[in-house]
């Protein structure tokens, strides 16, 4: 297990407002800002800020502690790998209104996103995602105490047959802007069986 350095991460979309040190991240989200493929909404947003690591190994598990504020719909922040506009994953916390928010994840292949959600409660600020790769399998877990964690979901990605880019981010949709920080990103031997 080792922290990811931070600072050594590359941004796609790099917000205005960043604080960065080697082990936390902070940063604010614009209006307008999100990632979508044409599915059911037709529109293909793309500029979501996230840093991003570049992991060449085919067995890892990366973690991440995301906190959050957000207050208006579809506010989101999690993790993310990224290949391309057209072929990606995310996963976070969605905020949907005063009493929910959506947990899920999304997986974006040619050009087409899905959304994969669960509700939970509106005051759940905190939560740590696991993305464990085999080969070009993939799960994602997630953790509200950082000790116990649930499965998301298990997909395959066409594109990962070599080096991949896992990431951090988060974005508003709407018109709206809210800090999230992300903390405990950590690099493990896949802990995938």
């Amino acid at each position: 297990m080792k922290h990811i350095d931070l600072t050594k991460g590359n941004w796609l979309f790099q917000p205005k407002e960043v604080k960065i040190d080697t082990q936390k991240l902070t940063f604010t989200t614009s209006p307008h800002t999100d990632m979508w493929q044409k599915t059911y909404y037709g529109f293909e947003p793309n500029n979501a800020p996230m840093l991003l690591f570049e992991i060449e190994d085919p067995f890892f598990s990366f973690e991440a502690t995301v906190a959050f504020d957000s207050k208006v719909l579809y506010d989101q922040a999690g993790i993310i790998l990224y290949h391309n506009p057209h072929h990606w994953m995310k996963a976070s916390i969605e905020y949907e209104d005063q009493n929910i928010q959506r947990l899920g994840s999304v997986v974006t292949t040619y050009g087409y996103s899905d959304w994969a959600t669960t509700d939970i409660p509106q005051e759940v600020k905190l939560a740590t995602y696991r993305l464990s790769r085999r080969n070009m399998d993939f799960k994602i877990e997630v953790s509200f105490d950082q000790i116990h964690f649930q499965q998301l979901r298990i997909y395959h990605d066409p594109l990962a047959d070599g080096v991949v880019k896992v990431g951090l981010y988060a974005c508003s949709p709407q018109q709206s802007s809210f800090p999230a920080t992300f903390s405990d990103v950590l690099l493990k031997e896949c802990l995938w069986d």
